[in-house]
């Protein structure tokens, strides 16, 4: 494997594993709070709401520009959506934020594997993605559990800056606060991923026409993809279970 493999591992890691512990942040931030019910159940599928309603979009942003370029932004996103959360936005909204940049790193962490790698190590490649991406999901939840717990929360609410009031005041908020840096983590990683050299294909395929129409052709284009790959036997079940895999694990991460 290339060097910049392992850097692209890295940033994944560190970008997934605060995705999962901010996920423990905002629903202890909402208990806290007195949020009914429903609106912390809601913040598993407010965190996919991008993932859908941009579905036809972020691949061909992930195209149009350097895909480590591309994360690194992605992450400055989820870094606007903690500081949402930590000064008075409503958690769902600014989780709805976080999980925009989610949507949007994700095909560009697939993306740059087939301009970085032969096509004899993208499985090989994808296996550890996947595999790092599962860790990454354990180790958050347990350490979102342990920012928040009184022991860890505790000695960071004892940290303090003179002059400057922070208003961090709470255990959550806390906790969302150490995310950031890992958040920041992640984007120095991106910063070091190698420019692949493959030529970037323009969000403006057609320069007579302009960006919004540009964007609107990509809809048919995505649909008759989608349509592909159900029709096909292999597609179907490789869609099939990994909805029903992620869908299923989202849910089972709130109950438990």
């Amino acid at each position: 494997m290339k060097r910049g493999f392992y850097t692209i591992m890295s940033a994944q890691f560190f970008s997934s594993l605060a995705d999962n512990a901010l996920f423990v942040a905002a629903v202890e931030l909402m208990r806290t709070s007195g949020a009914p019910e429903w609106q912390r159940a809601a913040l598993v599928p407010i965190f996919t709401l991008f993932y859908v309603a941009l579905a036809p979009l972020v691949g061909a942003f992930a195209d149009a520009f350097p895909k480590g370029k591309v994360m690194f932004v992605s992450n400055a996103i989820k870094v606007v959506g903690c500081l949402m959360m930590l000064f008075g936005s409503h958690p769902l909204l600014a989780y709805a934020v976080v999980g925009l940049g989610a949507a949007a790193y994700s095909p560009a962490k697939y993306g740059i594997l087939t301009e970085l790698l032969p096509a004899s190590q993208l499985v090989k490649a994808n296996g550890w993605i996947e595999g790092l991406t599962i860790a990454s999901i354990i180790l958050g939840i347990v350490l979102g559990g342990q920012l928040v717990g009184h022991a860890v929360s505790s000695q960071l609410l004892m940290l303090d800056f003179p002059v400057i009031s922070t208003g961090i005041d709470t255990p959550p908020e806390a906790a969302i606060s150490m995310l950031i840096f890992i958040y920041a983590l992640a984007a120095w990683f991106n910063t070091r991923i190698p420019h692949t050299g493959v030529e970037m294909r323009p969000l403006r395929a057609n320069p007579r026409h302009g960006i919004a129409r540009n964007v609107v052709a990509l809809l048919p284009d995505f649909w008759q993809c989608n349509m592909r790959l159900w029709r096909d036997k292999l597609g179907q079940i490789s869609l099939a279970t990994t909805t029903l895999f992620w869908g299923a694990g989202g849910n089972l991460k709130y109950i438990v």
